[in-house]
């Protein structure tokens, strides 16, 4: 149930835009990135470090997991700052993964967009049913 994460797997370098919204002021940042298989390849780790244009700098550890109990992939997210999350997850095609952030109103994809290319988007919940960007990360493989 992993090999549907093969189109994230490898180095990355992350670009950040993030745009002024509720939670947050607008702000640019770089960083690299890593997904690569762990224990017998029942896990996919995802390690980051990002530095932002407001002088904040964040590290994580993410693990994305197949729950055979539930029938579904689920995601644990711990940062640097304390901050740790939890979502579950659902592949929408073949390089589309979409997560639904436990505990918050935001929601996340991560989107192949290229041969070497993938884009990270979240939103939350907006007016008319749609959904306000306020995190867009462009990842280019390394």
């Amino acid at each position: 149930m992993m090999d549907k994460f093969d189109f994230l797997l490898g180095t990355w370098r992350l670009d950040y835009r993030v745009p002024k919204s509720g939670p947050s002021e607008a702000a640019t940042g770089s960083g690299t990135g890593e997904f690569k298989r762990a224990l017998n390849g029942k896990y996919v780790y995802f390690d980051y470090e990002a530095a932002m244009s407001t002088g904040d700098r964040s590290q994580a550890h993410a693990i994305f997991a197949w729950d055979e109990k539930s029938k579904i992939h689920r995601y644990w997210w711990f940062e640097s700052s304390g901050n740790f999350l939890g979502a579950t997850c659902r592949f929408l095609e073949d390089g589309s993964l979409f997560l639904c952030w436990q505990e918050t109103p935001f929601v996340q994809t991560f989107r192949k967009t290229g041969a070497d290319e993938v884009t990270l988007w979240m939103g939350q919940p907006a007016a008319g049913g749609k959904h306000e960007t306020v995190l867009e990360v462009v990842m280019t493989r390394a």
